[in-house]
């Protein structure tokens, strides 16, 4: 079998993973708080038919050396913790992080998970929870007298009760960061969880240990930039188009030695 038909078959489906990565990107232009991904190519093992730096003879070094490549593949996935654009909503419970770290959420199982969609709720116990009802960690009660919630950029959560002026605090919002963002575990539903390539979180209030602060009436868009991934869309139709090309390529080569022979 020609090797170029196998080489370009790597191509073709390394082209296909990262169509696949462009358009979940692309699906999620609107979600908040969404990081987008970047596929990592690498190039496959060599067939070394002269090594670099070999001896042609006993007084005659190869400069150079004949390796074949076998292919390339997708090795990675790699996100982009870059910050969004901030939207304001003039809502008291939107709540947008300016800087580094992730919001805490309790999860069903008793894990945390981690989120930088600061769409958040009252349930009907009057706590704080994200838009699928996971309580955020710590936990924040609102009691139903309330009449108003103010966030402060420190993530104190204050409220003024029905008949009276002056404020309460309630809870206060922590933030949680980590020495490699981008070795969480993405998990759907704009939530993240700790890995051993992430690290153990740093649980701490905005401002401290090289937190954000938190900003309420606010909200973190989505980071994708859908101009970059068009333009990346049109260079992997080019290049799936491209190993095409080299597959009837050598389709061709072949069909004239059997033919011919």
């Amino acid at each position: 079998m020609h090797p170029a038909l196998w080489v370009s078959k790597t191509g073709l489906s390394a082209m296909d993973k990262q169509l696949s990565v462009i358009s979940n990107n692309l699906a999620n232009v609107s979600t908040m708080g969404f990081k987008k991904d970047r596929a990592v190519f690498e190039d496959l093992l060599y067939h070394n038919v002269r090594q670099p730096g070999g001896l042609q003879s006993q007084n005659n070094q190869l400069p150079s050396g004949l390796q074949l490549g076998a292919g390339v593949r997708v090795s990675a996935t790699q996100k982009s913790f870059m910050q969004g654009d901030y939207n304001i909503t003039d809502r008291d419970l939107d709540v947008a992080i300016q800087g580094n770290g992730f919001f805490q959420i309790l999860l069903p199982d008793g894990n945390i998970g981690y989120t930088r969609d600061g769409q958040f709720q009252l349930n009907a116990d009057g706590d704080i929870v994200t838009s699928t009802g996971y309580l955020l960690e710590p936990q924040i009660n609102v009691p139903n007298t309330a009449v108003s919630i103010s966030i402060g950029n420190d993530g104190v959560v204050s409220i003024v009760n029905q008949g009276e002026v002056d404020s309460q605090q309630v809870g206060q919002i922590t933030l949680a960061g980590f020495v490699n963002p981008e070795g969480l575990s993405s998990m759907g539903q704009n939530l993240f969880v700790e890995t051993g390539a992430s690290g153990a979180p740093i649980v701490d209030v905005p401002g401290a240990s090289a937190l954000g602060n938190v900003q309420s009436n606010m909200l973190e868009a989505s980071n994708v930039n859908s101009v970059e991934e068009l333009v990346n869309l049109i260079t992997a139709q080019r290049g799936y188009e491209m190993n095409s090309k080299v597959v009837s390529a050598a389709d061709g080569m072949m069909s004239f030695v059997v033919q011919q022979l």
